[in-house]
């Protein structure tokens, strides 16, 4: 695994689908302000990839520059419903760190599947990404960007329409060329 190229991917996969698609209509100005932190975990164990969040939750609490961090983990929980289960364990090192309330996590996986649709729906790919990861996500801030922009709620639902009306091999093929070069 080359951190560089997964970091790569992964910074693509943010432009080209993220922001280009406006499925988080937060993202551009984290990106251009250049305060998203990409962090590759070369964990390939639970455990280690548990100790990596929870080092980034700590940077995170101690460096105000980082808005929000991806902390991409190719080598471990590649099945998503391992992943899936794995996102109570972040939670609970969150409570654990006392941080509850201050950080939550976004999840983004390759085979990411909603509850109640086929694996191969469209819908799926609002949070599909070229490789496993956890993103950290600092509530106050979030809280701000809601308020300060009209119908969050409707968001979800804009973003299926979007990924569907494009259809899954388009975004298939859009999340594939995310990854070009990096083999």
């Amino acid at each position: 695994m080359n951190p560089q190229k997964v970091v790569q991917a992964t910074r693509r996969w943010v432009q080209d689908v993220v922001i280009d698609l406006n499925l988080c209509p937060f993202a551009r100005r984290e990106l251009v302000n250049d305060r998203i932190r990409f962090s590759v975990s070369e964990a390939d164990t639970e455990d280690s990839l548990l100790a990596d969040l929870q080092r980034e939750l700590l940077l995170l609490t101690d460096d105000d520059s980082i808005e929000t961090t991806l902390l991409v983990h190719p080598a471990v929980l590649q099945d998503f419903h391992d992943y899936n289960d794995f996102l109570a364990v972040t939670d609970g090192l969150i409570q654990a760190l006392d941080l509850e309330g201050i950080f939550q996590i976004a999840s983004f996986h390759p085979q990411y599947q909603f509850a109640d649709t086929n694996a191969d729906a469209a819908e799926n790919y609002t949070n599909r990404s070229p490789y496993p990861m956890l993103h950290l996500l600092r509530e106050a801030s979030l809280e701000r960007a809601i308020d300060a922009y009209p119908d969050t709620d409707a968001i979800p639902e804009r973003n299926i329409q979007r990924v569907t009306a494009l259809g899954r091999p388009a975004m298939a093929a859009l999340l594939a060329g995310c990854q070009q070069g990096d083999q």
